[in-house]
């Protein structure tokens, strides 16, 4: 960073294509930077934008679950990644693709939090699916190339209304990469995420019905709905998964399995009337985090009780 100063960053932030922002971590969190890219982007001048809060952009359209998961990481310091639905100065609805990360001091206190903005499309308003309004680079996850985790909750949320009208049944298939934290200290990032890439597409190229969606879900999991499928076939379809991804034999050497595995979970929807898509999602987790407390490589099928 030699011979690197704040004009010169601050210039190089200005010419950004796509929208920064930088606002305080403490109080209201208010803006104390915007880029041109940001403003023309949401129609305000930048003397309209400074020192006030983003919420702004929502206006009244403040029931949205993506602002949920954006205050708890806020709270607790950590960067995030929302889809969220904004409002121009003039009007006008656009879904905004935001990535937010925390900036601290020498002594590792977050003091502010520098945010990139683009839009991601135009999702109606009424609440209905924005799936054809997402370009492909929000459709698709970036590393792996599945369906990103944006567009599938779009999907599986109108997938699961349709189950829910038709009383039929679909299931979920989560996976996650075990000690991927350990490879990745031995074969830094950039192994990683090779690792994941190619996991990913093994686990991919094992579902091939044109009814089947397969996504990247967080950083190291890998996700899939499936329909009208019986539910043994689909516990038996999960466990092919998982073995085809050990039988790929890629080296681990700090896994006692010597090679990279995966844990799976599985949740079968049934039609319940109390049922939810969030509650289904939570199911699925949570049968993972079981199959990781008894040992990884393995898959565990979801409770009764996990979908409360």
């Amino acid at each position: 960073m030699n011979g690197f100063n704040g004009e010169f960053l601050r210039g190089a932030l200005d010419v950004a294509p796509d929208g920064v922002v930088i606002c305080e971590a403490a109080g209201d969190r208010v803006v104390v930077y915007a880029n041109a890219a940001f403003c023309r982007l949401v129609g305000y001048e930048l003397r309209e934008i400074i020192g006030q809060n983003l919420r702004l952009l929502q206006r009244e359209d403040r029931d949205q679950p993506e602002l949920d998961a954006v205050r708890e990481a806020l709270r607790h310091g950590e960067s995030s990644r929302a889809l969220l639905r904004n409002h121009r100065k003039d009007g006008t609805v656009f879904v905004n693709d935001m990535q937010i990360y925390p900036l601290k001091d020498p002594d590792g206190k977050v003091t502010h939090y520098i945010g990139y903005h683009r839009e991601g499309g135009a999702r109606p308003k009424n609440g209905e699916s924005g799936i054809r309004g997402l370009p492909n680079w929000v459709r698709e996850d970036r590393l792996t190339g599945l369906a990103s985790r944006y567009y599938f909750e779009d999907v599986l949320k109108r997938d699961f209304a349709l189950a829910q009208r038709d009383k039929s049944e679909i299931a979920l298939l989560l996976f996650d990469i075990d000690q991927l934290g350990p490879y990745n200290e031995v074969y830094d990032r950039v192994g990683g995420d090779a690792v994941v890439k190619r996991v990913a597409r093994a686990i991919a190229g094992s579902f091939r019905r044109g009814t089947d969606i397969v996504g990247r879900w967080e950083g190291a999991s890998v996700i899939a709905l499936m329909h009208g499928t019986p539910a043994d076939h689909v516990i038996q379809h999960a466990s092919t998964v998982a073995h085809r991804v050990r039988e790929q034999q890629i080296h681990h050497p700090r896994s006692t399995q010597k090679y990279v595995t995966v844990s799976g979970g599985v949740a079968i929807h049934a039609a319940r009337a109390e049922d939810s898509a969030e509650r289904f999602l939570r199911a699925v987790e949570t049968a993972v985090a079981r199959a990781k407390e008894q040992g990884r490589n393995r898959v565990i099928v979801a409770e009764e009780s996990d979908f409360a």
